[in-house]
């Protein structure tokens, strides 16, 4: 059993992820923090070649500067057809400074003349939850689909409104509503498994 029993600093600016994660410990008596509570705090740059290895590394630093536990994330979209891309670009896939929609801009005309069973996707999740005597632990989830041709819904962030979750692909990730995503998502996936390790 994972026993978390001080602050707990969310290793992102990400609003979206920040909401999902908060969403695991609200029932829990944990102090939690994130990195606008440390605004001297100078992260890394992502230079590993998988989520495992970037999660890591943002942990790693966090868990450095402020001796607290720490939980990471990292996580993106890997297109079948594009041999994974934009795999760990994904945040920064159409620039450095990409918004979400010029993201998928970028990657719906890559893909227009991609036939619908052509179109597999996955979201990918790895979560790294670090102590202070450097333990670490990581979770992974994954949520397969497929690659819209359009951008639908308001719900969520990142390629949300472009990815229609398996399998019936009716609805994008982002015309669901938080719950729904939540019981199919790949960071709702990792984060169940955070959970269990926290109270098996």
């Amino acid at each position: 059993m994972i026993e978390i029993n001080t602050r707990l600093v969310m290793a992102t600016t990400n609003r979206g992820k920040l909401k999902e994660l908060k969403t695991l410990f609200k029932d829990d008596k944990i102090e939690l923090a994130t990195l606008r509570d440390f605004p001297d705090l100078t992260m890394p740059e992502e230079t590993g070649l998988t989520f495992a290895e970037n999660a890591q590394l943002k942990a790693r630093a966090v868990v450095e500067a402020t001796g607290c536990w720490t939980l990471s994330d990292d996580s993106g979209l890997l297109v079948d057809i594009l041999n994974g891309a934009p795999g760990v670009y994904s945040a920064r896939y159409a620039g450095p400074q990409a918004s979400d929609s010029e993201n998928n801009r970028k990657l719906l005309q890559v893909l227009t003349n991609t036939p619908d069973d052509k179109r597999q996707a996955a979201f990918v999740c790895v979560l790294v939850l670090a102590s202070p005597t450097h333990d670490e632990y990581l979770f992974t989830g994954e949520c397969r689909g497929r690659i819209a041709r359009t951008a639908a819904g308001s719900q969520g962030f990142g390629y949300d409104p472009i990815f229609l979750p398996a399998p019936d692909y009716s609805r994008s990730m982002a015309q669901l509503t938080p719950e729904e995503k939540s019981e199919i998502s790949h960071r709702g996936q990792a984060l169940r498994q955070l959970k269990l390790g926290l109270n098996p």
